[in-house]
């Protein structure tokens, strides 16, 4: 199918052009001034004065099949995903059976190209079983992931990753850390600061997500490995990160929306505020925000993690760690950092879109004679965030309520629907 998007503001080489999308045979045909006029083979969407980005990339999202299809699936969490506006979302391995060989890998390929409406690429584990003992079989699985990561686990064994970086930088891909030193979590799970001490919760410490990052980037310096770390919480990661770069060390990382426009005083006690990394002080946020000023953090990924109601309904302390956020993750930055004046919306499209696509070599441009992969939204709508609209099967967001601007009208993916309003 042909579509027209007439008198739209689209995102071409790094700026807003008021102009009109042509999308012929699933490509993008052509972006001009020229008048487009309706005709029996093109669709014409009245779209007029939205904003048309390039679709947005998820380098960390859990998409729970195989094996948990009971949280969510690859159609209910792509669907959500285009209803977020992203065309291409990497899934995390956590999973059943953990994609660390061939055989493992093979069920979760063909329910994606089954049930997929978006780009999904999928991580392989660092270790089998995500248990930290025995590298996975890399060789078997370097066609068809887009990096490597224990995701949920930090690899606790200094040789044991080191190991790792040396036989995945031989193929050329990332290593996606999680970071999390076990030894020092002492059976936290809230972040180990004002709100845990005011209600008597265990704290997880800044510590145990930085010292891991500390030991992967000594180990990245005398390894060489491509290295990124995932969803990162505490003003120490930022200076590391900040000083590593400036030593010339391969590293990228990312942060979540949470982690930017939340401190651990907004928490209430509800399983809907609990993920790990926990939401950390003001302090961090603020550190946070100053890393994606400066570009010390590359990207802002969602870490969606669905679960059921019944395992989000325990409170802080006995709920499941995890939330969703590929419904709220462009609304919500749009109105608090652009809106705000802190980042320009430009900025936002380099986090959500470009960095993750040069970085993780994933995702598609949106130029003439590219694949037809962009997401339109309606800035001046207003809205407040309601859970019972999400199409993601999870629901426990702590932005339940949050008054926004910034609607999802359109995402066409490979020129194809993947969501429509309405």
């Amino acid at each position: 199918m042909n579509y027209i998007l007439p008198n739209v503001n689209v995102f071409v080489q790094g700026r807003f052009v008021k102009s009109n999308v042509f999308v012929m045979d699933g490509l993008i045909s052509e972006i001009s001034t020229a008048k487009p006029s309706s005709t029996s083979q093109s669709i014409l969407f009245d779209l007029e004065d939205c904003f048309v980005f390039p679709g947005f990339i998820d380098v960390h999202v859990h998409l729970r099949e195989p094996g948990f299809f009971y949280k969510e699936t690859i159609e209910t969490g792509t669907k959500a995903a285009a209803h977020g506006g992203y065309t291409t979302v990497c899934a995390m391995p956590n999973l059943s059976p953990t994609p660390d060989s061939r055989e493992n890998l093979t069920p979760q390929l063909e329910i994606i190209k089954k049930n997929a409406c978006i780009n999904v690429h999928p991580y392989g584990t660092i270790t089998v079983g995500e248990k930290g003992l025995e590298l996975s079989k890399y060789d078997e699985l370097i066609e068809d992931v887009c990096a490597f990561s224990d995701d949920g686990r930090g690899v606790q064994s200094d040789e044991m990753m080191k190991e790792a970086m040396r036989s995945i930088s031989k193929y050329g891909k990332i290593i996606a850390a999680h970071c999390e030193d076990n030894t020092l979590l002492r059976g936290g799970y809230i972040h180990d600061g004002e709100y845990a001490a005011l209600h008597n919760h265990k704290g997880i410490c800044s510590e145990s997500e930085w010292k891991q990052v500390e030991r992967d980037l000594a180990l990245v310096k005398e390894t060489g490995c491509k290295y990124h770390v995932c969803h990162i919480s505490t003003k120490e990661t930022v200076d590391l990160i900040r000083k590593a770069k400036a030593e010339g060390i391969n590293v990228t990382c990312e942060t979540g929306p949470h982690y930017l426009v939340m401190n651990d005083m907004m928490l209430e006690e509800d399983g809907r505020f609990k993920m790990n990394p926990p939401i950390r002080s003001e302090a961090d946020r603020l550190a946070l925000i100053e890393g994606i000023k400066d570009g010390t953090i590359d990207m802002i990924a969602t870490d969606h993690a669905p679960h059921s109601a019944e395992e989000k309904s325990k409170g802080l302390a006995g709920s499941m760690m995890g939330i969703v956020g590929l419904e709220t993750a462009f609304p919500v930055l749009y109105t608090e950092l652009v809106q705000t004046r802190i980042i320009t919306l430009e900025k936002l499209v380099e986090l959500l879109h470009t960095n993750p696509r040069k970085r993780f070599g994933i995702g598609t441009p949106l130029e003439v004679g590219q694949s037809a992969d962009f997401t339109v939204f309606d800035l001046n709508k207003r809205y407040k965030i309601n859970p019972e609209d999400f199409l993601s099967m999870g629901k426990s967001t702590p932005f339940a309520g949050k008054v926004v601007y910034g609607r999802c009208e359109l995402t066409l993916c490979g020129g194809k629907i993947a969501y429509k309003r309405g």
